[in-house]
This record gives C-alpha cells, structure tokens and sequence, in this order.
C-alpha cells in the first residue's frame, strides 16, 4: 500500500543558468534541491515525495514540465499554490496544481516530450544574449542543417549521438519529428535580429542527445561533417568518433505531454 497516498500534479518552469540541473546533488544548487527546502517550509514537515517529470542537466532550462508530490495527509495545494511561488527563488515557478489518483506514476504517463536548442548567427552577438542562447559564428549551410535535422526522425540507435552509460544496453529511440526553425520568443536590444531553434520531438531522450545532435547540425551546417557521415553514425555506432554536446544553455525542455488515464 502506498505510503504516502495522497497525489499532486504540478506544471513547473524554471531558468536553469543558475542549477547544476534537476536532480539533488550534495552541496549544488538544483531545481529540486531548492524546491523540496520550499515546501518543507511551506507544509511545516519534510514527509513527502517528489518526483519530477525530466531530469534536466546543469544549465538546461524548462517552459513546459512536471513534477510529482506525494503527501501523507491531504491538502489544499491549490490555495498553498501562491505561498510556495512566493519562496521559490525567480527562477523557478509552479505553474499550476491538481490531485490525481494514488497510482498515477509521472513517468509512465509522459507520451512525448518537445526540445527547443536556440542559437543565432550572429557577427555582433551580445553578451547578455548568451543566458537564453548560443552563438555560432562563420558560414552555415542552412539547407544542410534543414537536411540533416530531417536524417533523425524515425527509431535509431543513438548510441553515437548521446553520452554512453556503463549501465545501459538500449540505445533506440524514436523522434517523432525535428526541424529548424525562425524564433520571435526573443527579442530586444541584447539579442541579434534573426533567432532559430532546433525543435525535437519524442517520447524520451538520452543522456545529452538533444545537445549532441544540435553540435552535429552545425557541424554539417559548417562543413565539418557530411551528411553522410551522420547516416553512417546511425547504422554504426562502434567506429564513430564521438560528438561533443553543444553547450547546455540554449536548450528548453519546452513542453510535456500527458497521458491522463
């Protein structure tokens, strides 16, 4: 029986610049971390679960995400909805809250998930820019780069375009769809005039794949890599010579998916 059996659902967004990711790490800042001490504070007891929806790596941020509360007793979360925001550091906002059932699992009810990676080509990129997007300087092949996004939709082995785990054997995934794209969510001084992203979607991702097949579009987009080269990663993985991911701040977990039972 379930030990806690009272269930919260909460829609979360926070900016990730400041957090070494979601998951508790002893003696880092994380979005999990500051968001447990909140409502330890906030209930007047630590007896309770979280669970979030993605495990977002140091510096990646998130629009659209969930996470998980499991409580002892019941309460009105609703109406402690606006306390909690209230001690959350800025970056980190609780959207909205519901009650579901006991044995609703967030996990096993996430049916796809949308990375937005945003970048600009820029020859006068300012500084300040850089908290929400990356840079890449020089010639792109935009074309290529549109070419190539479109190489990764359907179930691969991705093992050549994520961080391999000691502890893991399955490396398919399926991308539903990806494309680049024109971005209008930026806009003012500190940042360049033409925006892009790289949106991928798909029920889950490896560890650093988004970054690491964003790196691999520019690397086609520069002429660093064909795209053959990224087929051929696909169908061997053994004998490629691995990708370094892009940096973490252009990336978005921009929207969670549900399957409500």
């Amino acid at each position: 029986m379930q030990s806690r059996p009272f269930s919260y659902l909460f829609s979360i967004s926070y900016f990730g610049a400041r957090y070494k990711g979601w998951a508790i790490q002893p003696g880092q800042a994380t979005v999990q971390g500051k968001l447990e001490k909140v409502l330890k504070f906030v209930l007047g007891h630590d007896d309770f679960t979280v669970l979030g929806g993605s495990r977002t790596d140091a510096g990646v941020s998130c629009q659209g995400g969930y996470v998980q509360i499991f409580l002892r007793e019941i309460r009105d979360m609703e109406s402690l909805l606006p306390a909690i925001n209230q001690y959350l550091p800025q970056e980190i906002r609780l959207n909205s809250v519901k009650e579901v059932p006991s044995n609703f699992n967030l996990i096993q009810s996430i049916n796809q998930k949308t990375y937005r990676y945003y970048f600009s080509n820029s020859d006068d990129f300012h500084p300040f820019g850089s908290a929400f997007l990356v840079n890449i300087s020089g010639k792109l092949d935009w074309e290529k780069m549109k070419e190539s996004a479109q190489i990764f939709v359907g179930a691969h082995d991705f093992q050549a375009f994520c961080t391999p785990s000691p502890n893991k054997t399955d490396y398919v995934r399926e991308i539903i769809s990806a494309g680049i794209y024109p971005s209008n969510e930026f806009l003012g001084q500190y940042f360049p005039q033409e925006i892009f992203y790289f949106e991928v979607i798909g029920k889950g991702f490896l560890h650093h794949q988004v970054r690491i097949l964003m790196k691999a579009i520019w690397s086609v987009g520069n002429g660093e890599l064909a795209i053959e080269d990224l087929n051929q990663r696909l169908i061997n993985s053994d004998n490629s010579e691995k990708i370094a991911p892009a940096p973490p701040n252009g990336l978005v977990l921009w929207e969670t998916v549900l399957e409500m039972k």
